[in-house]
C-alpha cells in the first residue's frame, strides 16, 4: 500500500485513529468517513488522495471499518460513481456480469461436491452416506464470502475438500465447539490433530466396508445439521 493509504485501527475517541505503530491520530478537519460496503466508490475515493483505511481485528480477521479521506473526494467520486451507473448500458452490463459470476459459482459448487465424493470414497453400501455428507460440506463450505477453505485459491482443490471434511467432522461429530481448551501455545492445535486423527479413522471405516463402531454418528450429525439448517437450494447431484 502507498503512502497516500494508510493502514489504521479505530482511534479511543470520535475522530481519531491508531497507526501500526500505536500512535493515536486526530482525523483532519475536512476529512469524512466513508463506510465500507461500496467497493468501486471506495476504489475510486482511494486513488483521488490520501486516505486512511480503518480495520479492526476481530480474531484473525481483519474487519473494515470504512475510509477517512477528504470529503470533497468522497462527494466527487459518489457523482462519477452514478454518471457511470446511470450511463446506457451499464445495467446490463451488469445484468450479464451477475450472470456469468453466478455461473462460476454454479460451476465451482458441483467440481467441490465432485472433490468432496472423490475423498470420502466411501465403500459402495454407504453411497447414500455419502452423498449426504459431500452435500452438507459443500453447502457450508462454498458460498462467497463464507471464508473457508473451499473459497481459497492458495492451495489444490483436491486439498481443499481434504480440509473441508475434516473441519466438518470435527464440528458436527466432535464436542470441539464445546471444548475447554487451555490457552496454552499450541493447545489447540494439537487438540484439532488429535480430532483429524479420529476423523480419518472414522472415514476408513466406511471406505473399507468393514463394521462400523459407531454406526450412528454420522447419520445423527446429518439428522442434527438438516434440522437446525433453513432450507436452501442442494448442490447439483452426483452424475
Amino acid at each position: 500500500m502507498d503512502d497516500n493509504c494508510r493502514k489504521v485501527a479505530p482511534g479511543p475517541s470520535p475522530r481519531t485513529v491508531t497507526a501500526e505503530d500505536g500512535t493515536v491520530l486526530e482525523v483532519p478537519a475536512e476529512w469524512e468517513l466513508l463506510p465500507p460496503g461500496d467497493g468501486p466508490l471506495t476504489r475510486l475515493v482511494k486513488s483521488k488522495g490520501a486516505s486512511w483505511v480503518v480495520q479492526q481485528k476481530k480474531g484473525r480477521r481483519l474487519i473494515s471499518k470504512g475510509v477517512w479521506c477528504n470529503g470533497c473526494h468522497i462527494r466527487a467520486a459518489k457523482e462519477e460513481i452514478a454518471q457511470k451507473r446511470q450511463a446506457p448500458g451499464y445495467a446490463q452490463r451488469r445484468h450479464y456480469e451477475q450472470q456469468r459470476r453466478e455461473k462460476i459459482q454454479r460451476d465451482y459448487v458441483e467440481e467441490f461436491f465432485q472433490a468432496v465424493l472423490r475423498f470420502l470414497d466411501f465403500h459402495h453400501k454407504h453411497e447414500d452416506l455419502a452423498l449426504r455428507v459431500a452435500r452438507a460440506v459443500t453447502e457450508l463450505a462454498t458460498p462467497v464470502g463464507s471464508k473457508t477453505v473451499a473459497r481459497t485459491a492458495t492451495i489444490p482443490l483436491e486439498q481443499r475438500a481434504q480440509k473441508a471434511v475434516v473441519a466438518w467432522l470435527r464440528h458436527q461429530t466432535t464436542t470441539y465447539d464445546s471444548m475447554k481448551i487451555a490457552r496454552v501455545k499450541g493447545e489447540r492445535r494439537r487438540v484439532r490433530r488429535e480430532l483429524a486423527r479420529s476423523s480419518q479413522q472414522l472415514l476408513a471405516q466406511y471406505r473399507s466396508g468393514e463394521e462400523i463402531t459407531d454406526p450412528s454418528l454420522l447419520p445423527e450429525a446429518l439428522v442434527n445439521l438438516e434440522n437446525s439448517t433453513p432450507e436452501r437450494e442442494p448442490p447439483p447431484p452426483a452424475n
